[in-house]
């Protein structure tokens, strides 16, 4: 039997851990800085290293491309500032004891007269090299940060920074044609003519990046601090529940919805409401009007905003392929249970235990299933009183790489009947309706069958009984093997009968001899 094989008869279709190999401990603690014509961000991703939890994330807003147009130079008040935060940002790297920091530049430093005398003034103060990267090579890190939190995505991946904005495609999990453009918010602002010659500029370049690109109708994926901005403004307008903006969808109606509703509005009000900083918001209109162009012209089949980008994008490079093929979901998961579980291992087992459940289950919901069952137990801290609204409020607000917001939801209420019959509302209440009733009576069984394993968690090796589910004669049978059956009480029993009751079936069980 070979590698692969072993690998699939002893860990199922997600393979074995990964988390724990040398190949993934390096990337374990991995520092990275973006210098770009907006803001200077430093970011140590930590953890599983497929999908990394932020350690530290610090943005300073610089403004490095402000007047980049008009005089060529760095914007001398942003560049006493970025060098001052790559001091601080060395200064915390060597506190951490990171093994390495690594920094990239964009658009303002490349187009910048005085760019290379910067990356010199900051290798001076700092020790640190400035990677200059080109408009081409930025959208391909920024389409591999994609990557990283949607493995075999496909679509067009358009990322804004203050001074440019770039469009990849990635297909099958590769990065494919890529241009760059100078509609950058920083840029726009300098344009002749007012709206009226900015909108016939924004206009003209989309055109040309069509002709360059080619069609792309499928999905869009916006990275970007202005898409996000923009992102915020549209929850607010549609009274959106779920705040977390990795995978937020738009339509293209709500794209060009939102763009009037931002042309119309007060910005100081809007900025208020939305919890946007002031130097963000000064650059949304500009951003607003060059995505009102985009969707009009490329009619992308949906959008969704990517938290992941050209930082996470680093990460990615330095990932081996085999690390890559992973789910970043199932990874994230299993490194929380190796953290934070009583029994670590336990999930493996409960998930084949509670899977007869779902006997139709496709790909996506079975990693659903088996990211509840590897997260069934790492709450266990949280005071008995909450912890159901602690599980449900990680599972729908964490960062987590490859999950729907619908999904988040599905996750968290199974999560949330892992510790109570009863759903609670409450705070939680409008975050249900973004399932429909089906899904949410198929997390309460999928949360109650957990409830009911865990009674049975003494060991991590050996099988806990069998499930056999008859959907259509309403009949559940559970076989127990004798080593249980002291472990079969009347808590057990309790549990065993709300779960019948959620999928409205009777009851056989029976202890092997």
């Amino acid at each position: 039997m070979n590698e692969s094989s072993e690998i699939v008869a002893d860990w199922g279709p997600f393979g074995r851990p990964l988390f724990d190999d040398p190949d993934a401990r390096a990337l374990s603690r991995v520092g990275v800085v973006d210098v770009g014509s907006n803001s200077v961000r430093m970011v140590v991703f930590d953890g599983a290293a497929r999908s990394p939890a932020y350690f530290f994330n610090e943005k300073i807003m610089c403004a490095l491309g402000a007047g980049l147009s008009e005089t060529g130079q760095l914007n001398p008040t942003g560049r006493t500032r970025a060098v001052a935060a790559m001091r601080r940002f060395k200064q915390l790297a060597d506190g951490m004891e990171l093994p390495h920091l690594t920094v990239v530049a964009t658009a303002a430093v490349r187009d910048a007269k005085d760019g290379p005398d910067f990356c010199a003034e900051v290798l001076r103060e700092t020790g640190l090299t400035i990677h200059v990267v080109d408009g081409r090579e930025e959208a391909r890190l920024s389409a591999q940060g994609v990557l990283l939190g949607w493995p075999g995505a496909y679509g067009l991946i358009c990322d804004i920074g203050g001074s440019s904005m770039e469009l990849a495609e990635i297909e099958e999990g590769a990065v494919g044609k890529r241009v760059t453009s100078d509609l950058g918010p920083l840029k726009l602002k300098d344009i002749p003519g007012g709206r009226r010659g900015r909108k016939a500029h924004i206009k003209e370049v989309v055109e040309r990046l069509v002709e360059e690109m080619g069609p792309q109708r499928d999905r869009l994926f916006l990275v970007g601090g202005s898409w996000r901005a923009i992102a915020r403004i549209d929850m607010m307008r549609r009274g959106y529940p779920l705040k977390v903006q990795h995978e937020y969808r738009m339509s293209i109606k709500a794209v060009q919805d939102t763009a009037k509703y931002i042309e119309l509005s007060d910005l100081e009000s809007l900025r208020s409401n939305c919890g946007v900083s002031s130097s963000r918001m000064a650059l949304v209109p500009y951003a607003a009007d060059v995505l009102a162009r985009l969707v009009k012209t490329f009619k992308p089949k949906d959008i969704a905003i990517s938290s992941y980008g050209i930082r996470e994008g680093m990460l990615y490079e330095q990932m081996p392929q085999r690390l890559r093929d992973r789910d970043p979901l199932i990874e994230a998961c299993r490194f929380a249970e190796a953290k934070d579980a009583r029994l670590p291992g336990f999930g493996k087992t409960l998930y084949d235990f509670v899977l007869p459940l779902f006997p139709r289950a496709d790909h996506q919901k079975r990693r659903l299933i088996k990211a509840a069952c590897l997260l069934h137990d790492v709450s266990w801290r949280a005071h008995p009183d909450y912890r159901a609204e602690t599980c449900f409020e990680n599972a729908t607000r964490a960062h987590l790489g490859g999950l729907r917001h619908t999904e988040r939801v599905y996750l968290g209420l199974a999560l949330m009947h892992r510790y109570s019959n009863k759903r609670q509302g409450g705070r939680f209440k409008a975050l249900f309706a973004l399932i429909d009733e089906k899904q949410q009576a198929e997390a309460e069984i999928l949360g109650k069958a957990m409830r009911f394993g865990a009674m049975l968690m003494v060991t991590n090796k050996a099988p806990l009984g069998q499930i056999q589910w008859q959907p259509r004669k309403r009949e559940l049978h559970l076989t127990l093997p004798q080593a249980h059956a002291d472990l079969f009480s009347e808590v057990a029993q309790a549990r065993l009968n709300s779960l019948c009751s959620s999928l409205d079936a009777t009851l056989d069980v029976k202890i092997q001899d």
